[in-house]
């Protein structure tokens, strides 16, 4: 069974960028959307980017769309969330998940929360932004 970790969370001011890693190990990500989340304090959960096989299957939330940037590495079993223009609502934690089956492109589905089976998930990274 694959096996998700999230890294690169941390402190950034406004404005600044971070990246962050999901990682996959076992089997790999096969041929599964993966999905990225956050999840804010007091807050639910929140589907802001989907990625399918390729790099030009993509969904980014309205919240964003035009500062993050997703790329996918399947022979490395990486996905990469590039996080640009951080603004303090951006804080939270981060969570990435895959399905073990084959799915939908992220073109036609969008939110990744609307994937019924993404099942596996990462533990999620932190990230704290400051105004």
């Amino acid at each position: 069974q694959v096996q998700l970790v999230e890294s690169g969370g941390g402190l950034a001011q406004a404005g600044e960028s971070l990246t962050l890693s999901c990682a996959g190990s076992g089997p790999g990500l096969g041929n599964s959307a993966i999905g990225w989340f956050r999840q804010a304090p007091g807050k639910g959960r929140e589907g802001i980017v989907c990625v399918g096989h390729t790099d030009d299957d993509t969904w980014y939330a309205d919240s964003v769309k035009g500062r993050f940037i997703v790329t996918r590495d399947n022979g490395r079993k990486v996905v990469t969330l590039r996080m640009n223009a951080l603004q303090p609502e951006d804080a939270a934690t981060y969570y990435c998940a895959v399905s073990q089956t084959p799915t939908p492109p992220c073109t036609i589905v969008g939110d990744p929360n609307l994937y019924r089976s993404l099942e596996v998930w990462g533990r999620g990274t932190t990230v704290t932004v400051s105004a």
